[in-house]
């Protein structure tokens, strides 16, 4: 009996997440009327983007059995607590301090995932960073978003 070896672990582990997405998405979308090409159903969009989704992790996992690949590496705990952390500030501070200094904030925090953190290069980097997030959404998509914390 041949043994089956897995050459591609991190392929392998992407296929899994796609496939598990690809089937979800057409388990919640099999209410949905599909419909045509020529008179799309609500269900037309999520159910072809699902079979996509799913065939690209039917490949991923032939490729995993066939390419070799480098191993999966231990869960980095550092830059995932520092991403997250920044995430959910960015959330609660929005409303107390505006976007653009809740930006900067942001950027701070998130850079020390990092090991060297340069804090005047983040700093710029923050500030280039709200002044482009007040222009996008507050001004070119005009969201209801406040700029600062007094101005409403």
């Amino acid at each position: 009996m041949a043994t089956v070896r897995i050459k591609g672990p991190q392929d392998l582990g992407a296929a899994v997440v796609f496939i598990v997405i690809g089937i979800a998405g057409l388990l919640f979308g099999q209410e949905l009327a599909f419909g045509t090409s020529a008179k799309m159903g609500p269900g037309y969009f999520p159910t072809i983007l699902s079979i996509l989704i799913l065939a690209l992790g039917v490949g991923l996992l032939i490729h995993a059995f066939i390419v070799s690949g480098p191993a999966i590496e231990p869960v980095q705990l550092r830059p995932t607590f520092f991403i997250v952390v920044s995430i959910l500030a960015f959330g609660y501070l929005i409303a107390l301090l505006g976007l653009a200094i809740t930006a900067v904030i942001m950027t701070l925090f998130a850079a020390y995932a990092r090991r060297e953190v340069n804090l005047r290069e983040n700093m710029w980097l923050g500030l280039g960073l709200a002044l482009f997030a007040v222009l996008v959404f507050v001004y070119g998509l005009s969201q209801p978003l406040q700029v600062w914390w007094w101005a409403s």
